[in-house]
C-alpha cells in the first residue's frame, strides 16, 4: 500500500515491449461486502476516498470523521491479514512507526488500521529534493536499528537458495529463458551469494522503498518514518532490506547516496564496508532481476504503465554487475535477460 500517485504511463519505446497474452486479473473481495463490514464498526458512516493501488493485490480508503479524524480501511488476501497484524505489532513494541490495528476481520480479509500520514517518502522527495541526503541517512539508521533486533520467530526464509528459486517470474514473463540459461543464472547467483555469507537470519520486511515510507512531519528520529508495508516480511541476510533502497524501481537517488548509506549501515553495525557493498550488490541483482520479471507479468495483466520502470530496473542490474562480488555472473544474466530494448518488437535478443 502506498498513499501516493498510480505509476506513470510508459515512454516510447518501451510500451511496444513484448511480454505475452494478457492474463485475467485475479478476483478481489467487493467493495460492498467492505461496507458491510464498515458499517459495524466504529468508521460506521466515515466518508471513505480510495487511495492509488500499487503492484500487490491489496486496496486502501482513507476514512475521515466528522471531526476530521482519519484511518485506513485495507481490504487485503485474508491469509495475509493475519502476517500484517502480527509484524505491526513486532514492530510498534521495537518502538517503530507502525500503524496501531484498530479492528480486524482476518477471514474477509479486511481491518481498519492508524493513518500515519498523508505523504509518503517518495512525495516528499520529489517536492523536496533537497532534503535527500539527511532522509537517506535516516533510512540507513532504521535499517540498521532493525538489524540488530532479534527477529520474530516463524518467518520464511529467503537465502540463496530461495531467493534464486524467486527467479521464476523473470524466465516466464520478462523473456524467454532457455531452460539451461535460467538455471545456470539461478546456480551463479545461489553461489555467489553462499560465498558472500548472505544467511537468511535478519528481519528483512522485503518491499522496502520510498514509496513504503511515510515522511511523518513533527516526529523525530526514527518515528520520523512511518512503515506501512511489511506483512510479507521474511528472514534474509542483513543487506537486503538496504539492496531494495538502494536498487528503487520508481525513483532515481541522486548520486552517491548509495555508497553514503551503505557506508553509514556498515559503521552502525561495525562491519566492513568492503563486505557490506558486496552483499547488496548481489542481493540488488538478484532483487532487480526478479522485479523485471514481476513488472512484465503486471503487464500481462493490463497494467502496463509498469514498463515505465523497466529501463531504471534494468540500469541497477547493469550497476550492480560492476561490482567485482557480482562481476563474474555478467554472461549469465545477459543470456538469460536481455537488456529490453533487445525484446522489442523487430529486433534481435
Amino acid at each position: 500500500m502506498t498513499p501516493s500517485d498510480a505509476p506513470p504511463g510508459p515512454p516510447e519505446p518501451f510500451t511496444e515491449l513484448t511480454v505475452g497474452p494478457p492474463i485475467p486479473a485475479p478476483p478481489r473481495g467487493s467493495e460492498e461486502a467492505a461496507e458491510a463490514w464498515l458499517g459495524g464498526t466504529a468508521a460506521a458512516g466515515w466518508d471513505a476516498a480510495p487511495l492509488p493501488a500499487d503492484a500487490s493485490s491489496r486496496r486502501y480508503w482513507r476514512l475521515t470523521g466528522p471531526k476530521g479524524a482519519t484511518m485506513l480501511l485495507m481490504q487485503a488476501p485474508p491469509e495475509t491479514v493475519a502476517p500484517f497484524t502480527s509484524m505491526a505489532a513486532h514492530l510498534r513494541l521495537l518502538g517503530l512507526a507502525a500503524p496501531e490495528i484498530l479492528d480486524a476481520a482476518p477471514e474477509e480479509g479486511l481491518a481498519l488500521v492508524e493513518d500515519l500520514g498523508p505523504e509518503t517518502l517518495a512525495a516528499r522527495l520529489a517536492r523536496k529534493p533537497k532534503g535527500e541526503a539527511k532522509a537517506s541517512r535516516l533510512v540507513a539508521d532504521l535499517l540498521a536499528f532493525l538489524a540488530r533486533t532479534q527477529p520474530p520467530a516463524a518467518l520464511p526464509p529467503l537465502g540463496p537458495t530461495e531467493g534464486a528459486a524467486q527467479l521464476a517470474p523473470l524466465f516466464e514473463h520478462y523473456a524467454a529463458t532457455p531452460p539451461e540459461a535460467a538455471e545456470a543464472l539461478r546456480a551463479g547467483l545461489r553461489g555467489r551469494l553462499t560465498e558472500l555469507g548472505c544467511v537468511p537470519d535478519h528481519l528483512s520486511l522485503r518491499d522496502f522503498h520510498a514509496e513504503n515510507l511515510i515522511w511523518r512531519k513533527g516526529e523525530s528520529g526514527l518515528r520520523r518514518l512511518g512503515i506501512i508495508d511489511f506483512q510479507d516480511a521474511v528472514l534474509a541476510p542483513r543487506a537486503y532490506d538496504l539492496a531494495s533502497w538502494i536498487t528503487d524501481a520508481r525513483r532515481d537517488a541522486a548520486p552517491g547516496l548509495a555508497e553514503e548509506v551503505t557506508a553509514r549501515f556498515a559503521a552502525a553495525l561495525e562491519l566492513p564496508e568492503r563486505q557490506i557493498a558486496a552483499e547488496v550488490a548481489v542481493l540488488g541483482l538478484m532483487r532487480s532481476l526478479r522485479i523485471l520479471g514481476l513488472f512484465a507479468r503486471l503487464a500481462r495483466h493490463g497494467r502496463r504503465s509498469y514498463l515505465a520502470f523497466v529501463p531504471r530496473v534494468y540500469t541497477h542490474v547493469e550497476t550492480c554487475l560492476t561490482h567485482p562480488a557480482a562481476a563474474q555472473l555478467a554472461p549469465l544474466v545477459r543470456a538469460a535477460a536481455p537488456p529490453p530494448e533487445a525484446l522489442l518488437p523487430g529486433r534481435a535478443p
